[in-house]
């Protein structure tokens, strides 16, 4: 995987953060410190570095015996996170955020916006991606992205959180297109 490949990988994968960032916000009203909006940040970069991590480590153990199929695998997983980002940004699912950035609260939000990269730890190891630079990737472009969620959020609110999330599900699933094709040497 190339980096300009795994950048956007990192941006769609962000989105959901992003867009729960936008919401807090929109919760802390229009005077959020820098300081305040690195919180979000924090949690949801370091839970978007962590995952794929882990996801790695368990698909690497598996990978050896499903190497002929795993650009389908790394296909289905992409897709279906991809689609299921889409389906949720075409609902128009508003969920609403509290103002809190406490230890409970914000670990249940990074884990929850964190299970997608999870799975794509896992067809990482089976396409053999050197995981060091791709966590930092993510988790970096992940924290900036929440971050400057957050200060947008206390300025437009939720206006654009459904585009968001469309537009990190169109990157995932174009992704696991680009390697299904890649895996079948059509590319």
């Amino acid at each position: 995987m190339g980096y300009l490949a795994l950048f956007f990988l990192a941006v769609g994968l962000s989105m959901d953060a992003f867009a729960v960032s936008v919401c807090k916000g929109l919760a802390l009203g229009n005077k959020v410190s820098l300081g305040r909006a690195c919180v979000p940040g924090l949690w949801f970069g370091g839970f978007q570095g962590l995952m794929p991590l882990l996801g790695w480590l368990l698909g690497s153990r598996f990978a050896q015996y499903i190497t002929a199929i795993d650009h389908w695998i790394a296909f289905g997983l992409l897709a279906f996170l991809g689609f299921n980002m889409l389906r949720e940004a075409r609902a128009g699912e508003a969920e609403g955020a509290s103002a809190s950035l406490g230890f409970g609260e914000m670990l249940a939000l990074a884990v929850a916006t964190s299970i997608d990269a999870l799975a794509v730890g896992i067809t990482f190891a089976f396409l053999e991606v050197e995981i060091l630079p791709a966590v930092a990737c993510i988790a970096g472009t992940t924290f900036a992205l929440s971050t400057a969620g957050v200060k947008l959020g206390s300025l437009f609110g939720l206006r654009y959180r459904a585009k968001a999330q469309f537009f990190g599900g169109g990157i995932l699933m174009l992704l696991g297109v680009k390697i299904l094709l890649e895996g079948l040497h059509l590319l």
